[in-house]
């Protein structure tokens, strides 16, 4: 189900924290909007025990303990075909795509389980049983946060929001969904091997015997994304990793990463998350 003229969307409402975080347990439901619509704001939906449905760019997605399920900007929401049995305990944070960088959201690293297959709609994503308690845990600091806005509310919402996007991430395949296409596949598997060192557009062109012109409309195609920007999001993602499970300095983390110059770095992993690399480090609890 597609957007179109008359289906009304539905703006985030601006504070100065634009980030909100809703709890169901039992009878009481969230707010909901009569009648298809569209969000401008990114929704993340936890289920901590129970079931829900929601139905998203027309498909009915049925959601059970355990699972994280993302919406993405646009997509249309309807809930008329939902069910009105209370869900169990679920929660839902919903948040612009600027409280956690500037750049647009289908770009930004931290946002990518919500690009799918860029053409936006719904993701399920299942948290493993051992992580679970850590997620409500994370969502109930948030709530905290946000609900008794003590002195720094606003840097320790926006905090634990970035941590569940890194716990989200983390879940995500290293290959996205759209690699059941035989050349992205290709595509994916250069990236993969060859993201530490030097790559770029032209390098991956080569690798699968396409001009770089032609590649560059093939995987923006598939994808919604360009090569660089899957070359940036592998890069990112396993400087994460080491920044939270090493003590590597950053300047290594950033080498390691096919970012051989300490500055560019810095400046890259600034743009895709708001924060210097040593600073999210101390805010992910890394050693």
């Amino acid at each position: 189900m597609g957007r179109s003229s008359d289906i009304p969307l539905i703006g985030f409402a601006h504070t100065p924290v634009p980030i909100a975080a809703y709890r169901v347990d039992g009878p009481v439901q969230l707010p909901r909007v009569q009648g298809p619509h569209a969000h401008d704001f990114l929704t993340l939906v936890h289920v901590v025990r129970g079931t829900c449905t929601y139905q998203v760019d027309g498909q009915v997605w049925r959601l059970a303990e355990g699972d994280a399920f993302v919406i993405a900007p646009g997509a249309v929401v309807d809930h008329a075909a939902e069910t009105s049995t209370p869900p169990g305990e679920l929660w839902s944070v919903v948040f612009p795509a600027e409280a956690v960088a500037p750049a647009s959201w289908q770009d930004h690293p931290l946002l990518a389980p919500f690009v799918g297959r860029h053409r936006g709609g719904g993701q399920r994503i299942g948290v493993p049983p051992a992580d679970r308690a850590t997620w409500r845990a994370r969502l109930v600091d948030l709530d905290d946060e946000l609900t008794r806005r003590r002195d720094g509310h606003a840097e320790a919402a926006r905090a634990h929001l970035t941590l569940l996007l890194v716990a989200l991430g983390r879940l995500v395949d290293d290959v996205p969904a759209e690699s059941g296409d035989p050349l992205l596949a290709a595509v994916f598997a250069v990236v993969e091997e060859r993201f530490a060192g030097r790559l770029s557009l032209r390098d991956v062109a080569a690798a699968v015997g396409l001009t770089p012109g032609h590649l560059t409309t093939v995987v923006r195609r598939g994808t919604g994304r360009t090569v660089q920007q899957w070359i940036t999001e592998r890069r990112m993602r396993e400087a994460r990793r080491l920044l939270a499970s090493t003590d590597l300095p950053v300047a290594e983390v950033g080498a390691r990463v096919g970012y051989p110059d300490p500055g560019y770095f810095a400046r890259r992993f600034r743009a895709a998350h708001g924060v210097g690399a040593a600073t999210w480090r101390a805010g992910s609890g890394a050693p």
